[in-house]
């Protein structure tokens, strides 16, 4: 007996992704274990992400926790919070493949600690953004699923992370956010027309990647931005000193929102995802 033509279809669709294809999920493990400098044990099931090493430098200091550093990314472990934080430094692609290697050791949650460029006229440096969507331009989420899908984060996720801003007492501004994998757009009178055209709230390049791939990974994840630069204005475009001072301003306070939101998620013990397919 024949199988069913969809029942066929599925199947193929299946078997691409590596959480059903056993050759694919050995290669994904040892590349994720190659490219961080840690084993696959070390992994824990609430995961930090972020592109900049004085992030995970301070998450390593203050859980006196190991650097791993592989052959392309960074990584540290904290066994007794359950939390891991891995730098996988910038770009949509990157972004496509940290999410696609975790999703074999099937975290619970993951939340991105990352930084963008301020679209809207009434954002300050600063400013945290909890991004409801992301807008997908770039050129890896079109491998993943098709280009009408949206890309959205997981909602509790998201959720939780508004809960630990609103009880540290901390504004938010919440929005589109627009994935480019575009460097220099600045110059660009066209793009940044079609921004003012967008409404997007700000600028950025891994959110779009992160949600697709991780909604079709099965792994949920969300995302808290920091404001770092206003780049639609004059001398609003980051500068090494402008950074400089970012990081010495709001790591900390980042990276305390996303170790309380993650470590509540698990207190809650909720469960995150709200169906299977």
């Amino acid at each position: 007996m024949k199988d069913n033509p969809d029942a066929l279809m599925y199947r193929e669709l299946r078997n691409k992704l590596i959480y059903h294809n056993q050759d694919k999920k050995k290669i994904a493990r040892e590349m994720l274990e190659r490219y961080t400098g840690s084993s696959i044990a070390d992994f824990q099931q609430y995961i930090l992400l972020t592109n900049f090493d004085k992030y995970l430098d301070l998450f390593a200091q203050r859980y006196q926790s190991t650097k791993h550093t592989g052959s392309a990314w960074s990584a540290a472990h904290c066994p007794e919070c359950h939390v891991t934080m891995v730098d996988f430094k910038i770009g949509a692609p990157t972004a496509a493949l940290v999410i696609e290697l975790l999703s074999v050791v099937e975290p619970q949650a993951v939340l991105f600690l990352g930084m963008c460029g301020g679209l809207h006229e009434s954002l300050v440096v600063g400013d945290f953004i909890l991004p409801m969507a992301a807008i997908r331009d770039e050129g890896v989420s079109h491998h993943f699923i098709p280009p009408q899908v949206p890309s959205l984060p997981t909602f509790k996720i998201q959720k939780f992370v508004s809960q630990m801003l609103v009880e540290e007492g901390l504004d938010y501004r919440t929005g589109v956010v627009h994935t480019t994998d575009y460097r220099f757009w600045e110059f660009d009178e066209a793009f940044r027309r079609k921004l003012y055209e967008e409404r997007a709230i700000a600028i950025e390049m891994e959110s779009a990647a992160l949600f697709s791939v991780g909604f079709v990974s099965k792994v949920p994840i969300g995302a808290l931005l920091l404001v770092s630069d206003l780049p639609l204005r004059r001398e609003g475009i980051k500068t090494k000193a402008s950074a400089n001072a970012v990081f010495a301003s709001f790591t900390e306070q980042h990276i305390h929102i996303g170790i309380k939101a993650i470590t509540e998620i698990q207190n809650k013990g909720e469960h995150i995802r709200h169906y299977r397919w």
